[in-house]
C-alpha cells in the first residue's frame, strides 16, 4: 500500500513538473510574440523583402528590377495577418527555450548514453529545421514569388498578389521545408538502429527519385514545374547527404 501511495505520489509530482515545464514554454512564446508584434515595422520588412527586386538573392542572382504588388482584400486581414507572423515567429525564437524545457524534464529519467543521444538528435532536428526554413526564404520562396508573381499571360492582364495568400505561402512552405530538412536525421537514426543501410537507399535510389517528385508536387502549394523543381532538388540532395550519413 505503501509503495502504491509513493507511486502515486510521483506521478502527480511529474505532472505538475509538465504544467511547469508548459506553462514556462508558453510564457516565453508568448513574450517572444508579443515583442515580434510591436516591432511590426521591423518584422514585415524581413518577411516582406522578397516581393522587390531589392532582396539579397535577387541581386547576387542579377535578376531585372520588378516589384509584385501586394493588396488587402478583408476588413481585418492585415491586423490577423500581422498577429499569426508575430505568433509564428515567437515559435521560432523561443523553440531552443522549449526544447531546453522539455528535454529537463526528460533527461532524469534517461540514462547517460541515451542523455547524449538525446542531445544529439534534438540539437541536429532543431539545426536541421532552421536550414530548412532560412533555405526557403532565401531561395525557394522568392524564386517562387518573382517566378509566379511576374508571370502574365498577356500585358494587358496585371498581377496582385494578395497579402493572405503570400504570408500563407511563405509559412506553409517555410514549415513543410524544415519538417522536409529532418530527412537526413532520421535516415541517421534509423542507420544507427540497423534498420537502413547505405546499399540498402542507393538500391532505391531511383524509387526514392519518384517519391521525392511526387511528394515535391504535393506539398508545393502551386502546381507549375517550375515551382516543383526547386522543391524537389533539395530534397533530392539531402537523400544523398543521408547516404553518406548512414554509411559512416
Amino acid at each position: 500500500m505503501t509503495d502504491e501511495l509513493q507511486q502515486t505520489a510521483t506521478f502527480w509530482e511529474h505532472l505538475d513538473e509538465l504544467r511547469s515545464c508548459i506553462i514556462r514554454s508558453l510564457a516565453v512564446v508568448a513574450v517572444a510574440a508579443i515583442a515580434a508584434f510591436c516591432l511590426k515595422d521591423e518584422l514585415f520588412a524581413i518577411v516582406l523583402a522578397p516581393h522587390t527586386s531589392d532582396f539579397v538573392t535577387y541581386r547576387l542572382m542579377g535578376i531585372e528590377p520588378f516589384v509584385i504588388q501586394l493588396m488587402n482584400i478583408g476588413l481585418t486581414e492585415q491586423f490577423m495577418t500581422h498577429m499569426r507572423v508575430a505568433l509564428y515567429t515567437g515559435l521560432l525564437v523561443a523553440s531552443p527555450y522549449v526544447l531546453y524545457q522539455l528535454f529537463g524534464f526528460i533527461a532524469p529519467g534517461l540514462y547517460r548514453q541515451e542523455r547524449k543521444a538525446a542531445v544529439w538528435i534534438t540539437a541536429s532536428a532543431y539545426v536541421m529545421f532552421i536550414l530548412g526554413t532560412l533555405i526557403d526564404y532565401f531561395i525557394i520562396f522568392p524564386l517562387t514569388v518573382r517566378f509566379l508573381g511576374t508571370y502574365q499571360v498577356s500585358a494587358d492582364v496585371a498581377n496582385m498578389l494578395t497579402l493572405q495568400s503570400y504570408i500563407d505561402t511563405l509559412i506553409g512552405m517555410s514549415f513543410i521545408m524544415g519538417i522536409v530538412f529532418e530527412l537526413p536525421v532520421v535516415c541517421a537514426i534509423l542507420g544507427r538502429l540497423g534498420i537502413i543501410n547505405r546499399g540498402l537507399m542507393k538500391r532505391f535510389r531511383r524509387h526514392a527519385i519518384v517519391t521525392i517528385l511526387i511528394a515535391s508536387a504535393i506539398i508545393t502549394p502551386t502546381t507549375d514545374a517550375f515551382t516543383l523543381f526547386i522543391v524537389a532538388l533539395p530534397i533530392w540532395m539531402l537523400y544523398e547527404v543521408s547516404i553518406l550519413l548512414v554509411r559512416k
